[in-house]
């Protein structure tokens, strides 16, 4: 088994050390050098964030704010600690728009660790299919290729008939991109009689459900995915043991309630919220949208950090009831006023094309007129009539709704 680097057999204990003890520093730097976190962690002394207990009390930080922030004060909101220059080799526009700084540094997006692990090595040509056009994910690829001393074709998206020729050409045995655009390619490549060289792949940026990655196995190339975003760069990647994805050793990642800062138990599904220690974009508790949960254990494959179960869809459930909107946050307010509950689901339903909430919730037990006294917390916070349903812990499912909309338009 080979391995990147050390970082990935640390004892999780000194990992975890590390990484609580890195937080002062981080946080310190954010307050200086980016007004935005400034703002929002006004009042946050950074010495005293030790643990990921104090890390919780700050404030999450979601994708929504970010753009309205840059919207505000272009180009970067006032999060970036570097502006343009030799620090700020490139800026990329991802959609909304929400501009992205490429800092100088070697391996920038830190993805070269997933690469290694994908089997990628020096002297391998990668055929990067990642779009180079604005977006940041062809420049993550590539510096991560560099980084472990391959070399790299920019193919881009699309122009299948020009990339099957340059496939016939130079044979690059490693392919980049998403794993529909690689079906697409070696479907084409079978129509034209070209031999199709790719021997491994590092896919990302849609689902990789277990189906594909053994129909490419079939095929001769062996696939890894990764989860990387454009503001946090790699976040967790997959490695040979196939369980799960391993967390990058370069961010500190939580998984809290939908709607919520709060971390749920190991093994709930959540949102991934991700704290980065990139000096350039000191982002802190960032709020992806994404759902996962924590898998408990090491993977087998040796490396010893969290692993998260992947992609399990998203976490921003807001839905508009009666010409209102209810929030995630909502559902969380009235459960926060009534200990006995554990989870709890809204369920929206429109039984005769009239809308329906009812607040399911997990109750171990309660006072009388513990129902009647959920309803009216739920029509406090939410101005609207609604029903509860008391049911046993457990019964909810572990999927990560907290809103769960039914209705039916018929």
């Amino acid at each position: 088994m080979s391995y990147y680097d050390a970082l990935e057999l640390q004892d999780p204990e000194a990992r975890e050390r590390d990484l609580v003890a890195r937080l002062p520093d981080q946080i310190a730097h954010a307050q200086r050098r980016s007004p935005a976190m400034a703002a929002l962690l006004e009042g946050v002394e950074a010495a005293s964030i030790r643990s990921r207990g104090d890390l919780a009390r700050l404030p999450v930080l979601r994708k929504s704010e970010l753009l309205e922030r840059q919207k505000a004060a272009r180009p970067f909101g006032g999060f970036a600690a570097i502006g343009w220059g030799a620090a700020c080799a490139r800026v990329f526009a991802s959609p909304g728009p929400i501009y992205e700084p490429e800092g100088a540094r070697r391996d920038y997006w830190r993805m070269a660790r997933a690469f290694h692990a994908a089997g990628f090595r020096a002297g391998d040509l990668v055929h990067n299919t990642f779009s180079y056009h604005m977006t940041p994910a062809g420049s993550m690829m590539e510096t991560a290729a560099h980084a472990l001393g391959c070399t790299v074709f920019p193919a881009g998206v699309g122009q299948t008939e020009q990339q099957l020729a340059a496939i016939a050409d130079l044979r690059p045995n490693a392919y980049a991109g998403t794993p529909s655009f690689l079906r697409i390619l070696l479907e084409k490549a079978q129509e034209a009689g070209v031999a199709a060289t790719f021997t491994k792949a590092f896919v990302s940026g849609e689902a990789f459900p277990p189906s594909q990655r053994d129909a490419l196995s079939e095929a001769g190339i062996v696939a890894h995915q990764a989860y990387a975003t454009a503001d946090l760069g790699l976040v967790a990647y997959e490695t040979s043991a196939r369980e799960g994805l391993v967390v990058d050793e370069g961010v500190l990642v939580e998984i809290v309630r939908p709607g919520t800062g709060e971390p749920v138990s190991e093994g709930e599904v959540g949102e991934v919220v991700v704290t980065t220690f990139n000096t350039d974009y000191p982002l802190i508790r960032f709020g992806t949208g994404d759902l996962s949960a924590i898998l408990p254990g090491f993977s087998p494959c040796g490396r010893t950090n969290q692993r998260i179960r992947g992609w399990l869809g998203r976490a921003d459930q807001t839905t508009k009831v009666k010409g209102m909107f209810v929030h995630p946050g909502q559902v969380a307010a009235v459960v926060n006023r009534h200990p006995e509950i554990g989870r709890a689901r809204l369920v929206v339903d429109n039984p005769d094309q009239t809308d329906r909430m009812t607040l399911h919730c997990e109750v171990a037990s309660g006072p009388e007129g513990l129902a009647a006294a959920i309803v009216a917390s739920l029509r406090e916070v939410t101005k609207l009539r609604g029903e509860v349903h008391l049911c046993l812990p457990g019964s909810l499912a572990n999927d990560g709704k907290v809103i769960d909309d039914q209705r039916r338009y018929e």
